[in-house]
């Protein structure tokens, strides 16, 4: 078994699991350990991994971190627990702190069984970092998040090839962080300064704020979906290229362009499902077939554009918690969570199914749109 199929084996036994866990203990035998095993350290060789490993710190006698993964005889990587679902704040990690500056470990790790927060002394020799330079949800990772934590596995760990990349990581997140944040609130500064260019001579005054804070959301979304195409040219052609976004920097129709923007847009996530789901069905239908409506609750991909073609419904609303809705043949809603996008390629035969019912079937034009 691959290791990323090893983690998603993890992940689906520790979704089951993590409500039920209200102990610390609890929570790293059942979820800690197993993670620990999954990279390739035997947690029963306490020459390996030493739970609740003892060191003096100062005028702190008898100080215990709950577990030490050894090499050689001395510690390489160091892990504090909460329990399930705990909060992860670096206030609550003293421990892992102060035994971090007292033996020869490089990393610390900070989980509570969902979240892995992995910590160095990038900015301080042998002073553990306030911020992790690697986070890991075992219930919601991206793929290139498995390169990363194989590092930490035994058959490739490296002290010098991940301090090597610990850097760039750590502040790769952060950036990735902000820009997310202007994806959604776009500060003024930078609108001022996207926009530059268009309004010459024109003040900035509210009108023309809020037309181009819209106008570089729409931007944002236009650029993630042109990214997306590029990802998928290889599975699909697009025939529906989506449109550029029209600049208006005409100051008397500003007020105009702002109310006319649509109430709702879809976000980067239902654009790249959407892109997904036309890969998918493109063996069976033209993608411009294919289209996306977006609405308050969930995001609508119909056949022809047609609301009474439902193919699917993307309830992103809580990127944390993704939900599709699919149709069976009563066009009944069965609504199915999913930890990330890709997951959307197991569905492939009943999204298939769908489009293939629309083809094959003449549908009664008066029957009324679905409703929410």
């Amino acid at each position: 078994m691959d290791f990323i199929d090893q983690v998603r084996s993890l992940a689906s036994r520790v979704a089951v699991a993590k409500d039920l866990l209200q102990t610390e203990e609890a929570t790293k035998n059942a979820m800690v350990m197993p993670f620990i095993q999954l990279l390739g350290y035997n947690v029963f060789d306490p020459l390996e991994v030493t739970p609740e490993l003892i060191a003096d710190v100062g005028t702190k006698k008898g100080e215990k971190v709950d577990y030490a993964i050894l090499k050689d005889g001395k510690p390489i990587m160091l892990f504090e627990c909460k329990k399930s679902g705990g909060d992860l704040n670096i206030n609550h990690a003293g421990q892992l702190f102060r035994y971090f500056h007292v033996t020869e470990a490089r990393f610390g790790v900070l989980t509570n069984g969902l979240t892995y927060k992995f910590f160095t002394d990038l900015e301080k020799p042998n002073k553990m970092d306030e911020k992790p330079f690697f986070e890991f949800n075992i219930l919601d990772f991206r793929e290139q998040e498995i390169d990363e934590l194989k590092k930490f596995a035994k058959a490739a760990f490296d002290i010098e090839t991940i301090l090597t990349t610990a850097n760039h990581l750590k502040y790769t997140r952060a950036i990735q962080h902000t820009l997310n944040e202007w994806m959604t609130n776009p500060p003024e500064d930078f609108v001022r300064l996207v926009s530059a260019e268009f309004l010459v001579g024109k003040h900035f005054k509210a009108a023309l704020k809020d037309q181009f804070t819209a106008v570089t959301k729409r931007a944002f979304q236009q650029l993630i979906g042109d990214k997306i195409n590029e990802r998928l040219k290889g599975a699909m052609t697009p025939e529906t290229p989506l449109s550029p976004v029209a600049i208006v920097a005409d100051v008397a129709d500003a007020e105009a362009g702002a109310a006319s923007q649509e109430a709702f847009a879809p976000s980067a996530v239902e654009l790249e499902a959407y892109q997904i789901i036309r890969a998918i069905l493109r063996p069976v239908v033209k993608p411009g077939r294919i289209f996306i409506r977006d609405a308050a609750s969930y995001c609508a991909i119909l056949f022809d554009d047609n609301n009474r073609r439902p193919i699917c419904r993307l309830r992103f609303n809580n990127e944390a918690k993704l939900v599709v809705g699919l149709f069976n043949e009563s066009k009944e809603e069965e609504r199915i969570a999913i930890s990330t996008v890709d997951q959307l390629f197991d569905f492939g035969e009943r999204l298939t199914a769908c489009v293939n019912g629309y083809l094959n079937v003449t549908v009664d034009k008066s029957v009324a749109p679905l409703t929410t």
